[in-house]
């Protein structure tokens, strides 16, 4: 944050908000590593040895899945490197691509190579996370920037059928707390905003249609 920047206290315990960080980690990697358990029960089986080439492909597309998800939030929630530290917005797209882009979405990246501070580049990763959420059914995700140097702004364009702004995740960003407290769905649009924070910036969602607006401005 800088100097001049106020600052505004935290609505909830840093125990709290890293425990519940830890919970949102764990509930995206859960899934795939399941399911190479699950495969790895298969090929155990001696019966079902007709579905060894299924369980050797699923056990191979579940590890690139919990991988790629591990790089990404190593990144967007982790210490990824020391205080002052700077990343790398080419190696954020990397990371970016192996958790959005499927069968149904698609990344258009229009930024540049560049080396920006930590938590800007954290925050950006937190904003395509948000950006996912507006197009439930798929679409495209366009992410730009404008400004230079350590004062680039971002704006994440989201496009798809059915596309909206989620209940809440205003509020979330904006540091308000919900009624029931936190839990571990809820805390990610609520760190973002205090990435957003600490960088002076302030997280906005506009809604045109099919198409939702992201900024970090």
């Amino acid at each position: 944050m800088s100097a001049d920047a106020p600052r505004i206290p935290l609505a909830v315990s840093a125990l709290d908000l890293g425990a519940l960080l830890c919970s949102r980690v764990c509930h995206d990697v859960i899934s795939p590593v399941g399911a190479i358990v699950n495969g790895l029960e298969v090929l155990e089986d001696e019966n079902a040895a007709d579905m060894r080439d299924v369980a050797l492909d699923l056990i191979a597309k579940s590890a690139r899945q919990a991988s790629a998800r591990l790089q990404f939030t190593r990144l967007a929630f982790g210490a990824a490197g020391s205080a002052g530290a700077r990343l790398d917005t080419g190696d954020a797209e990397q990371v970016v691509r192996g958790v959005i882009e499927d069968q149904r979405t698609s990344l258009e990246w229009t930024l540049p190579r560049v080396l920006l501070p930590k938590n800007r580049v954290k925050l950006l990763l937190n904003l395509v996370l948000l950006a996912g959420t507006t197009v439930p059914r798929g679409g495209v995700i366009r992410v730009t920037g404008a400004g230079e140097g350590d004062d680039v702004t971002f704006a994440l364009v989201s496009t798809g059928q059915s596309a909206r702004i989620p209940q809440g995740i205003e509020t979330l960003a904006k540091g308000t707390l919900p009624e029931g407290g936190l839990d571990a769905h809820s805390v990610q649009p609520f760190y973002a905003g205090l990435l957003a924070r600490d960088c002076s910036l302030s997280i906005g969602f506009t809604q045109d249609g099919d198409t939702v607006t992201l900024t970090a401005a």
